[in-house]
């Protein structure tokens, strides 16, 4: 266990862990109650915009910039928050994600895909997490193919 994991309690998980859990059963019942297609799709981003502006000003960068290039990359992903933390879903499935490394107390932020990513490569080998501390142009060059191939 590295020196930024906190430890688990005896029901196996952390405290960080549990909050994410209370916060997605918080998040569904949210989805429940709001009605409507589009009103939904509206106040989920709203949601997810909200939860940038809260982070510590280095994720905040990050984060905004990557919503910036999953929703211009990938207008068919809906932003959505998934366990507290920014997400963009296709047909209501999680596809990629982004995890703040300070709400979750790591030395770095995590972007990354689900099975619903269409990332499978042939090798039978192929990554489905980043660490992310900054975006050069780069690294921005890489996500963006990343997110193009993810719904392709």
């Amino acid at each position: 266990m590295s020196a930024n994991t906190s430890r688990k309690n005896t029901d196996g998980f952390s405290a960080e862990e549990r909050a994410a859990i209370k916060q997605r059963a918080a998040e569904l019942r949210e989805e429940a109650n709001r009605g409507g297609r589009g009103k939904k799709a509206a106040a989920e981003e709203l949601d997810v915009l909200s939860k940038i502006a809260e982070m510590e000003a280095a994720d905040r960068a990050v984060a905004e910039r990557i919503h910036a290039i999953v929703t211009t990359n990938a207008p068919e992903l809906s932003p959505k928050l998934w366990y507290g933390q920014p997400a963009y879903a296709r047909k209501g499935k999680v596809v990629c994600f982004f995890r703040s490394g300070q709400v979750d107390k790591e030395r770095y932020s995590t972007f990354g895909f689900t099975t619903d990513a269409n990332l499978d490569d042939d090798s039978g080998l192929w990554p489905t997490s980043y660490a992310v501390t900054a975006l050069s142009a780069e690294a921005e060059k890489a996500l963006t193919a990343l997110v193009k191939k993810a719904v392709s």
